[in-house]
């Protein structure tokens, strides 16, 4: 159902990701999440061709916030950003977190080892059916992703679309 990582670059950290479908209360967990009510960023799946693409941007992330170089406020909003092939925050947020009418949420907590994680917390306050982190792909919009990362008909010949986000994501910062 969940999927936990620890980070091999930072093994002090854990990234646990969730997966629900059928939410009915959208608009209550991003206002949870923006008031700091819920630890976590909260991700559109339709958005999302596969796990490693959230943990890739997770990793990024608490690479940023260990060196002090995030772009955000905060470490959950950094994941949100750093799935963005684009320097915009307000973009990012715009394609990549929830929104109102969202009916799917991804949700991904990074936690020190040391922190005792209250899933059951989490999975208490989501009015929804919590299915395995895998099934993401059956939720991506792979038009819509094709046409944001800008990847072409030929890229996919010698690689698949999560090659083409993830290494658009991890090159978005290289001038």
């Amino acid at each position: 159902m969940l999927r936990t990582q620890d980070l091999e670059l930072f093994p002090e950290y854990t990234v646990t990701q969730l997966l629900f479908k059928n939410v009915k209360n959208a608009t209550e967990l991003r206002k949870m999440a923006v008031n700091g009510e819920i630890k976590g960023a909260l991700i559109n799946p339709s958005m999302v061709v596969d796990a490693f693409q959230v943990l890739v941007a997770a990793n990024k992330a608490v690479h940023l916030h260990t060196i002090g170089k995030m772009k955000t406020r905060s470490l959950y909003s950094e994941i949100i950003f750093n799935l963005s092939p684009t320097n915009n925050i307000s973009e990012a947020f715009k394609r990549f977190g929830i929104s109102d009418s969202d009916s799917a949420v991804y949700f991904v907590l990074v936690h020190n080892k040391e922190e005792t994680l209250n899933v059951d917390d989490i999975i208490s306050k989501v009015d929804g059916e919590q299915i395995d982190v895998g099934q993401v792909s059956d939720m991506t919009n792979a038009a819509i992703i094709k046409k944001l990362y800008k990847v072409a008909p030929q890229e996919e010949k010698c690689g698949s679309l999560l090659d083409a986000v993830v290494c658009r994501m991890a090159t978005k910062d290289v001038a």
